[in-house]
């Protein structure tokens, strides 16, 4: 009987259809909080993501929520950086250093050297695409 039951498990899991990918066209961030909600389900479900468009400002804590092993990227795939912008109680926006390192040290290290190199999380966006993504993430294929 038991040998019956596990067949029968192994079949039902065999039927099961394989985890979907998540793909990113084109995300131009948004509240922290939200985006890693969601990646955190990505993560938790298995699914690979496949970055094929701009992954701006909050979208680019994928890397900090999804194994590397599940993230791939195209050659339209663009990251771009800069420091978080807090808001406080009445709404009045400012940077944090301290946010600003924490976020920071939440990434990979070979895109926290990318960012050093490229002048650190500020105002300003970093572009991270092309070879250099390529040589820290595998293409889709």
């Amino acid at each position: 009987m038991r040998r019956f039951i596990f067949a029968i498990a192994l079949t039902v899991i065999a039927a099961v259809p394989a985890f979907a990918d998540v793909r990113i066209m084109s995300s131009a961030g948004g509240p922290v909080i939200s985006y890693l909600d969601f990646f955190s389900k990505v993560r938790r479900s298995g699914e690979r993501v496949i970055i094929d468009g701009p992954c701006l400002s909050a979208c680019t804590l994928v890397l900090s929520t999804i194994p590397r092993n599940r993230i791939c990227v195209t050659s339209h795939a663009v990251l771009g950086f800069h420091a978080p912008i807090v808001a406080d109680r009445y709404g009045r926006k400012f940077h944090s250093r301290e946010i600003t390192r924490a976020i920071n040290a939440t990434y990979p290290p070979a895109v926290r050297t990318w960012i050093k190199h490229n002048g650190g999380l500020t105002q300003n966006v970093i572009l991270l695409r092309g070879p250099e993504l390529a040589r820290m993430y595998p293409r889709c294929p």
